[in-house]
């Protein structure tokens, strides 16, 4: 690229960034994702490495956020406060460790081995907050680095923020600094909340929290349940006679003075470590109850540190290792109504394929006709798409800024997609149902569900296999499979005499179930895996669960009245229980047995994770405490029961020992919760 062309590009990108930058900091109305602004400002960043005698005074790249709100006191920080470099994956981790050695030599300090520590990079907002001989006296937003805006009367409301320090934190005046979040939990309920208000949703809790943060009036942030955790600090005016000399034992003096620190907070011997604790981080954040979208990587001596210094707006020595994206903005093609195995018929967002959390997403579920209305989408909108660990993806909300006139708004179809019968939606209920009970969605619905692993565990029978039967006939309910011949499957389209034998093979062998997986594979309405589970216990037979009354139903613990209606109604159909009596006449035997999953050996007892698991994943061993009625929370209180340590705790174990919590580690864990 000629300098010419380049000035032309770099004008653009300044003047797209900068509008983003106000979009989303003073008027809290985004309308790119954060992904697809850092792909930009990665653009900026390329050129001016290339062109540095044409970057401009105004460029994003030269200064950290954004500009002061009129409503809020304008206050300079002591010490800039910088944003950090990204990486976007291991490779450039590894390479930044290689910058960190190799300007470290080049200074005459010789390191082969680089102690790092690695923390969470919360999603959230970066504040400044001043004591003065322990007292808090202002608190500001970072603002553009150098100067912030005011906000003391609404930090003052957060409760995690200490009034004044519980003990001397190395100075008589000293800035904490870290960031302001919203739980994801209390996020969904706050927009919950707003949407029976009338009121426009946040798209994100990052959103919600800056938002909530820049009140002018501090009696609606003090309703709004924020949090802060604390990373490091800024001016630090009269030292104590032994500063810490590290940046693990200066968070530790942050933490006894009354702040939360990041719950991941590990020394890493090397960039090998750094690597691990990043893949690690990425895997679990699904189950952590705040948005993280990465880890910070910090230089952990002060000393090297200082050596290593900072660029214009990013020290040397940090660096933010980012996740795969969990949002995404991208084109509503169209929506389409699914009919699912109880006649439920859900509207379906087609979306314009995006690369969201690391895989490409098309479609993205709508839940309901109310959903869409109170969204405000039309086909055509650009939309926010999120997709959160394994989680289906979900539209968030639309970005009506970005209308051209061309979008066009959804209508509800009066009949079903598939066979035309009229769509019914009961009174009192969200979900709209087709009325055929043989409508040929609903069938091949359910069987998909009826050999799903949780269920008759038919291998091989997935949704095309589904598909061809049904376009042959050769099946109409799920005692059908039963009848199928080697014959039958060879005269489909790639099906060979072995893969026909070996599907038939598998049908046989799922008529040896247990009586709670035989419940749930019927695909009763309201009945799950674990209602399922209840079910088998309590009637001990099919025949006793087949003449179970209303009554019987709703005495059941965790069997409420929807519930108990719902398989009352099952019960009473008569085709449903001919079609039963076809399955035990094919050779179908459901046998009670005792579950472990029904074992109540844990109830009333609270357990914390922390460190790695090696014999199982954190979301198994959350799962297996649940099923034996314990309860997992993310943090140590007085009521925790149990900290279960894996390999390299973090301060969770620390304070575990203050509170006098047990702690055990993994060999123990597993057989408390009789895993061999």
């Amino acid at each position: 690229m000629n300098p010419n062309d380049a000035r032309k590009k770099m004008a653009e990108l300044v003047s797209d960034l900068n509008d983003h930058i106000y979009r989303y900091y003073a008027l809290s109305q985004p309308i790119i994702s954060d992904a697809e602004y850092d792909r930009r400002l990665r653009d900026l960043q390329d050129l001016e490495e290339k062109f540095p005698h044409l970057v401009q005074g105004d460029s994003p790249t030269v200064r950290v956020g954004q500009k002061v709100s009129d409503g809020f006191r304008a206050v300079s920080h002591r010490l800039p406060m910088l944003s950090l470099d990204n990486a976007m994956n291991a490779a450039e981790i590894v390479e930044f460790d290689h910058r960190v050695r190799r300007f470290l030599s080049r200074e005459g300090r010789q390191v082969e081995v680089v102690e790092y520590v690695v923390e969470y990079k919360f999603d959230g907002v970066a504040v400044n907050l001043n004591y003065d001989k322990g007292e808090l006296v202002l608190g500001a937003t970072r603002g553009d680095g150098f100067q912030g805006e005011d906000v003391t009367a609404n930090i003052k409301t957060i409760k995690s923020i200490p009034l004044r320090l519980r003990t001397d934190l190395m100075a008589d005046n000293v800035e904490i600094r870290g960031e302001v979040l919203f739980p994801v939990a209390d996020f969904l309920r706050l927009n919950n909340q707003r949407i029976k208000e009338g009121l426009e949703p946040f798209a994100n809790p990052r959103n919600a929290a800056s938002g909530s943060l820049r009140q002018l009036d501090p009696g609606i942030t003090s309703q709004r349940p924020l949090t802060f955790f604390a990373y490091g600090t800024g001016f630090v005016e009269k030292g104590a006679d032994s500063p810490p000399d590290t940046h693990f034992d200066q968070a530790q003096l942050i933490s006894q003075a009354g702040f939360r620190i990041s719950p991941l907070f590990l020394k890493a011997q090397g960039i090998q470590e750094v690597v691990k604790c990043y893949q690690e981080a990425q895997e679990q954040r699904a189950t952590l109850p705040f948005e993280v979208d990465g880890v910070v990587v910090k230089v952990n001596s002060f000393e090297l540190q200082n050596i290593l210094g900072s660029r214009q707006r990013s020290p040397r020595w940090a660096l933010a290792s980012k996740f795969e994206p969990v949002e995404e903005n991208t084109r509503l093609l169209d929506i389409v109504l699914q009919v699912g195995r109880t006649g439920s018929v859900t509207p379906v967002a087609i979306l314009e394929p995006v690369r969201v959390g690391g895989v490409i997403v098309s479609r993205a579920t709508l839940h309901n006709e109310d959903e869409i209305r109170r969204k405000g989408l039309m086909i055509g909108d650009i939309v926010v798409i999120r997709r959160q660990g394994d989680v289906i993806p979900a539209v968030v909300s639309n970005i009506p800024a970005l209308r051209d006139g061309s979008e066009k708004e959804f209508v509800f179809s009066a009949n079903c997609p598939v066979c035309q019968a009229p769509i019914i939606r009961a009174e009192g209920e969200s979900v709209a149902r087709c009325s055929n009970l043989h409508c040929p969605a609903r069938l091949e619905q359910r069987l998909i569900h009826y050999a799903s692993r949780k269920g008759a565990d038919i291998e091989g029978l997935g949704e095309k296999m589904v598909k061809k039967l049904l376009d042959h006939g050769l099946v109409k309910d799920p005692s059908s499979l039963y009848q199928l011949t080697v014959s039958d499957l060879e005269a489909l389209p790639l099906m060979a005499e072995l893969s026909s034998q070996n599907l038939i093979n598998t049908i046989n062998n799922s008529k040896e179930i247990s009586l709670d997986r035989f419940i749930f594979a019927l695909g009763i309405r309201h009945v799950g895996e674990r209602t399922a589970g209840l079910l088998a216990e309590y009637s001990k037979s099919l025949e006793k669960f087949l003449n179970l009354s209303f009554e019987e139903l709703i005495s059941i613990k965790e069997i409420g009245e929807e519930t108990a209606k719902a398989i009352s109604a099952f019960l009473g159909d008569k085709e449903e229980i001919f079609m039963i009596r076809r399955l035990l006449s094919c050779g179908m035997a459901p046998r009670y047995s005792a579950k472990v999953s029904l074992d109540k050996s844990l109830q009333g007892k609270t357990f914390v994770l922390t460190g790695t698991l090696t014999q199982m994943t954190r979301e198994e061993a959350t799962s297996r405490i649940q099923e034996l009625a314990g309860k997992v929370t993310s943090s140590i209180s007085s009521a925790t029961d149990f900290l279960v340590a894996g390999q390299s705790p973090g301060s969770k174990l620390d304070k575990a020992r203050k509170l006098g919590v047990a702690i055990i580690d993994e060999d123990k864990f597993m057989q408390l919760i009789k895993v061999d």
